[in-house]
């Protein structure tokens, strides 16, 4: 029986909100590239308008009164921040070399990286099940990214397969992210965002070129946007969503953002993926889904009874932890690159 006592209509307004940050999120890529500055540029300046937008969003809503920080929370928050913001820079180079659909498909493998990071830095528990679903993932991996042994024996080509690497390398720091902020507790969310892009300022200073930014005139509206409203309102749209919506539907929905920045690659920039590479997305797609909502091949074995009759049952997990694990998974995303 479902324990989830969430009333139709916060769900139905949850959905809705995860729905626009993700179609937001989709939109990003045009953002960077329409841009024209390079990917370390697009990042600090997208850093400086977030901060500002995302500290006059806190001051407004009073979230800086008891905000629950201890002097271990801001260090992992800062710590978070510095995977979160080189992630950004590395999916944006991704981009360049290859394009915003193969680039974003790529970068969902983000939460495989967690399930390893979790097995190998907290022993966490890796099943053949998530087995399974990794290998399964791995070649939808192989079958996106389109290449081929000969692509690694000199004859490929190389601008592409650095752009392949910029974007597992960010899918690998984002996930770093995750496993670090998850343990930022009793925060508000929103809080520990604006510390990590206050925190992309300096971190970002010394990769900057700001002649490059000479005679940029237009243009500059489109890093305003991305920390407006890439970072700012996307960020509390799907922190406000995360509290209405129960695990699975957070799961599904965040599929959206993959599926409008192909749409928009395709409608703007005319790119679209092969046949093949077609055919490995719903491989990542459904092991991704298989992951985070726990799905098992065939059916589950009824448990033996080899217990004693006296013995008391073990405790069943608490809702509450189940239905917090995607928001906590997600809470520093999103930019996802977003």
């Amino acid at each position: 029986m479902s324990t989830d006592t969430r009333p139709a209509a916060t769900e139905t307004k949850g959905a809705i909100e995860l729905t626009a940050a993700m179609v937001l999120s989709g939109t990003l890529g045009i953002f960077v590239v329409e841009s024209g500055a390079s990917p370390f540029n697009v990042v600090f300046f997208r850093c400086v308008f977030g901060a500002i937008a995302l500290a006059l969003y806190c001051l407004v809503r009073g979230l800086f009164k008891n905000h629950g920080f201890t002097p271990k929370k801001v260090g992992l928050a800062a710590l978070g921040g510095v995977f979160i913001v080189f992630n950004w820079a590395f999916l944006f180079e991704s981009y360049e070399s290859t394009s915003i659909s193969v680039a974003t498909v790529v970068y969902h493998t983000q939460p495989f990286y967690v399930v390893l990071l979790g097995a190998l830095l907290f022993r966490d528990k890796l099943t053949r099940t998530k087995f399974g679903w990794l290998g399964i993932a791995f070649v939808g991996l192989i079958l996106v990214a389109g290449v081929s042994v000969s692509d690694f024996q000199g004859g490929g080509n190389k601008e592409y397969l650095t752009g392949l690497g910029f974007a597992l390398l960010a899918a690998l720091f984002y996930a770093f992210a995750t496993v670090i902020t998850k343990r930022v507790t009793g925060v508000k969310p929103h809080l520990v965002a604006l510390i990590q892009v206050v925190l992309g300022i300096p971190l970002l200073l010394p990769f900057a070129s700001f002649g490059d930014m000479k005679g940029m005139g237009g243009d500059w509206g489109w890093l305003v946007g991305l920390g407006l409203i890439h970072t700012c309102l996307m960020y509390v749209l799907m922190y406000s969503a995360y509290q209405k919506l129960p695990t699975a539907k957070i799961a599904v929905l965040a599929f959206i953002y993959p599926a409008i920045a192909m749409l928009c690659d395709w409608a703007v920039y005319g790119h679209s993926v092969s046949l093949l590479q077609a055919l490995g997305i719903p491989l990542i797609v459904g092991a991704s889904l298989g992951i985070n909502l726990g799905w098992q091949f065939g059916p589950r074995r009824a448990p033996e009874a080899t217990a004693p009759a006296a013995a008391a049952p073990a405790p069943a997990p608490e809702p509450e932890a189940v239905a917090v694990a995607a928001p906590e998974a997600e809470k520093i995303t999103i930019g996802d690159a977003r």
